[in-house]
């Protein structure tokens, strides 16, 4: 069934207000009042379609993780198929420090807590990185690829950057860390 123009002009609304928020104070500092408020829309209307913040996070990155996600199924070596696992390993690392460096508001409103471990995404890149390790001959590659993934949490990238680390820095020794693979 088609989304009705109404409920589609308000979806905009909702995911323009949140990204503009999200970006300016913040994730953990926004509420779902302060969301619908800034979108003139009601909390009932919020709600009925994004239960809590995190859910209209993961509703922002979907169109950003998607690409990511086309680009190691389908795109050029390094970060496509075709490259040693290492290889691959350091790409993906150096396109997530990316995407973090542009929207590490929203991850961190995607993942709070717990939730982190249950987005589609992070299933995806698990995935990825455990049939990279597996690749690579790792002894446990599905222990490995959470170990692998940690340090691409967003709180930590922006703990980082926040103490003056450089997403350069930050990129050095991710790939470091692939190359051990």
């Amino acid at each position: 069934m088609p989304e009705r123009a109404d409920a589609a002009r308000n979806r905009a609304k909702i995911l323009t207000a949140a990204e503009e928020l999200f970006a300016s104070r913040g994730a953990a500092e926004v509420t779902m009042e302060d969301i619908a408020r800034a979108a003139g829309v009601g909390r009932g209307t919020l709600y009925r379609r994004y239960p809590d913040r995190a859910s209209i996070a993961v509703a922002l990155l979907d169109e950003h993780e998607h690409r990511l996600q086309e680009s190691l199924l389908r795109g050029d070596p390094p970060l496509g198929p075709g490259a040693p696992p290492a290889e691959r390993l350091a790409a993906f690392y150096v396109a997530m420090v990316a995407l973090l460096e542009r929207h590490a508001h929203l991850v961190l409103g995607a993942e709070v807590g717990h939730s982190r471990f249950t987005t589609g995404a992070y299933g995806f890149w698990r995935s990825h990185v455990r049939v990279l390790a597996e690749a690579a001959g790792a002894a446990d590659p599905d222990v490995l690829a959470d170990v692998l993934l940690a340090p691409l949490a967003p709180e930590l990238f922006l703990h980082q950057t926040s103490r003056g680390v450089s997403v350069e820095r930050i990129t050095a020794s991710l790939r470091v860390l692939a190359g051990l693979l």
